[in-house]
């Protein structure tokens, strides 16, 4: 039986995607409203950001692979990340709701780990990790996954945010490198590992989609009708019923049966002439 209705989107799956575009926008929000009121509270009462930093290589630095994401060196470098969490943060919780629950944990620590292990001596603070890993999950989730919306989700993050593919490596003596190329290790690792986590989406389908879908079904229709299908096996005749086997080779199965050989039959004239003359 072909289905001629195009599937399209129930108000249950609209309601539902929007639910998770809008959730998605306002933990974006809510995530970057905390680092702007750490960022107030560091101005304001003048806060030791230092043992929160990441600090290589030493083990009180360690505490800076869970805290160096929300503080940051100021006012404009609180600014250029806030973009990145807003519209990278979005795509991520919009596109991938259930992948975002282990990637995004799976980034910050490998951010901050990656930078504890590689970084140079000095203070590494702010979520340029976090936000690289973001840009490079989308980047490949969307190569291996490929449906449109995935696509979609990658397109705009490298139009964008495509500068980070540079900026992973060591360009300015004050940008942490080593913070951006780890956060972007967590991020390819985090596509790898929620690859199944979700699945495409329901799209609207072109009337040139349903045609095509209904060739191929009558198509296959016209095979299954004209050519038989191929049986899934065949048996021989001496694998068949008991009462043929019995009249063709007898009860001992395997039994070789010679076939009676073949009398010739002569030719009367050519008897009648091998044959001796009679005297008279």
């Amino acid at each position: 039986m072909i289905d001629l209705t195009p599937a399209e989107l129930t108000p249950a799956q609209i309601r539902e995607q929007d639910r998770q575009f809008w959730r998605g926008v306002w933990l974006s929000v809510g995530f970057t409203a905390l680092l702007w009121l750490i960022e107030w509270a560091h101005r304001v009462f003048s806060l030791d950001l230092r043992p929160f930093a990441v600090v290589p290589r030493e083990w009180p630095g360690l505490l800076g692979v869970l805290t160096s994401p929300l503080v940051h060196g100021g006012p404009e470098h609180l600014a250029a990340n806030s973009v990145g969490i807003l519209m990278l943060g979005t795509l991520m919780l919009f596109r991938y709701p259930q992948s975002s629950k282990l990637a995004i944990p799976l980034i910050w620590m490998v951010a901050g780990f990656g930078t504890w292990l590689i970084g140079r001596p000095s203070f590494h603070i702010g979520a340029s990790g976090v936000t690289h890993g973001l840009m490079f999950f989308l980047f490949l989730a969307g190569l291996i996954r490929r449906d449109r919306l995935a696509i979609a989700a990658m397109l705009a993050a490298m139009l964008f945010f495509g500068g980070m593919f540079f900026t992973i490596l060591p360009r300015e003596s004050g940008v942490s490198f080593e913070a951006h190329l780890s956060g972007a290790i967590g991020g390819l690792i985090a596509a790898l590992l929620t690859l199944k986590r979700d699945p495409a989406p329901p799209r609207r389908k072109y009337s040139w989609e349903i045609e095509e879908e209904l060739e191929s079904e009558l198509a296959k229709m016209d095979r299954e009708t004209l050519e038989p299908a191929r049986p899934v096996q065949v048996n021989p005749i001496w694998d068949g019923p008991r009462s043929i086997r019995e009249r063709l080779q007898g009860d001992a199965p395997g039994q070789v049966i010679e076939f009676r050989r073949r009398v010739p039959v002569r030719d009367a004239n050519a008897d009648h002439d091998d044959e001796p003359p009679t005297r008279h």
